[in-house]
């Protein structure tokens, strides 16, 4: 092991369920030393981030220590307050009048260390009308502009498969806590960086969101068609699916030759990119026709040969068993003291010299709160009477 590019970083974790804890785990793969604070058992809170032995759970807290602290309790204040004085980052998710409550909102953290950098998730940003209403992924997703874009064209909004705007603002969180921590470099100074799961999912919409700013288009569901790039879509095959991306004049003409289809180029129809977009229903139609003789492999080898991107449609199970997945080693083993040995999903940064590293796995509550609090100057006596108390 190494000791990672992040290491002279120490970064104390409040966040829960998803958005923060991804953040951190970005900083915490690249070798900061990031403490999860967490409640005490006897505090009857919990995470919210599903069962600690759970894959959620695990795959979001790898490469962290663990300690208890109460933060409501004075004492347990006094603490984090002191383990701030040596912090480079703090990282909170909590709803945004919360920290305030607490005492531990940027300028009560500046007071006790200039340097320090604040990063901050919300659901929809620390002010204007929605600021204290609590944030959720699937609601992002729908005020965001997601919902409305994504499946089959009249069914109805329908949300995306995965946390995208809990992920998303985990994302955004990170790169901001790391460009804070570079400007720091020439000003001496720490700062608040925030954002939240609705500007992170307005983000993500990206050119779909731009059409509308730009051109004034309400984009609408397209289901599996890409909505601008015609042809670009799933298509049946022999044994499946696949996705063919044949936009373009060049990669249309190859798709055409590749699929004996020739008569496409000619056809009225289908012969240039404003016919495609208004026939787009009807040319897909005859193009299963020509794909429906081939297995979905066959598809994939003869058309990405010809230059047409072409690829499978994967359930989890087959995703980690292609050979490029396993190639791009995206399923890293760690060894688990409670689950033995287990594999989490990488990182999706490569680093020729600096790698992300598995160091271990996600701690026990409170496994380093002896080892944390002792390095911070309380002695053994000091920790005993905190935990008879209930502040850690």
């Amino acid at each position: 092991m190494t000791a990672g590019p992040l290491s002279r970083f120490t970064v104390l974790d409040l966040t829960r369920v998803r958005a923060g804890p991804t953040a951190v785990r970005y900083l915490a793969d690249w070798g900061a030393n990031c403490i999860k604070v967490e409640m005490p058992p006897s505090a009857g809170e919990m995470d919210m981030g599903g069962p600690r032995h759970g894959p959620d759970f695990q795959n979001l807290h790898r490469n962290k220590k663990s300690i208890t602290l109460n933060l409501k309790e004075p004492d347990g204040k006094a603490v984090f307050l002191k383990l701030v004085e040596k912090a480079d980052v703090v990282v909170e998710n909590y709803r945004a009048d919360v920290k305030f409550r607490l005492g531990i909102d940027y300028e009560s953290l500046k007071k006790v260390n200039p340097r320090i950098v604040l990063g901050s998730i919300s659901g929809f940003g620390q002010d204007g009308p929605y600021a204290e209403r609590a944030g959720f992924d699937q609601i992002a997703q729908g005020m965001g502009g997601l919902m409305w874009v994504t499946g089959m064209a009249g069914q109805g909004p329908v949300r995306a498969g995965v946390a995208v705007a809990d992920v998303g603002a985990g994302l955004h969180c990170a790169i901001g806590i790391l460009i804070a921590l570079l400007e720091r470099e020439t000003s001496g100074q720490g700062q608040w960086i925030s954002t939240s799961l609705l500007q992170a999912m307005i983000s993500i919409c990206d050119f779909q969101a731009a059409r509308w700013t730009i051109a004034k288009d309400v984009p609408g569901q397209a289901g599996n068609n890409h909505p601008t790039s015609i042809p670009t879509g799933v298509f049946k095959s022999k044994d499946g699916y696949v996705n063919i991306a044949a936009a373009g004049n060049h990669i249309y003409k190859r798709f055409c030759e590749s699929i004996d289809a020739p008569e496409f180029l000619s056809d009225e129809r289908f012969a240039t990119d404003k016919a495609r977009r208004a026939n787009r229903d009807l040319l897909n139609d005859e193009i299963e026709k020509r794909t429906v003789n081939y297995t979905s492999a066959e598809l994939v080898e003869k058309l990405n040969k010809a230059g047409v991107p072409t690829g499978p449609i994967y359930k989890m199970d087959e995703m980690f068993a292609d050979a490029q997945v396993k190639h791009l080693k995206m399923a890293h083993p760690v060894t688990s003291p409670k689950l033995g040995e287990i594999e989490l999903i990488g990182q999706a940064i490569n680093m020729s010299r600096t790698p992300f590293e598995m160091r271990s796995a996600t701690p026990e509550q409170g496994e380093h709160t002896e080892e944390v609090l002792k390095a911070a100057g309380y002695d053994t006596a000091a920790i005993a009477d905190f935990r008879k108390r209930g502040v850690v």
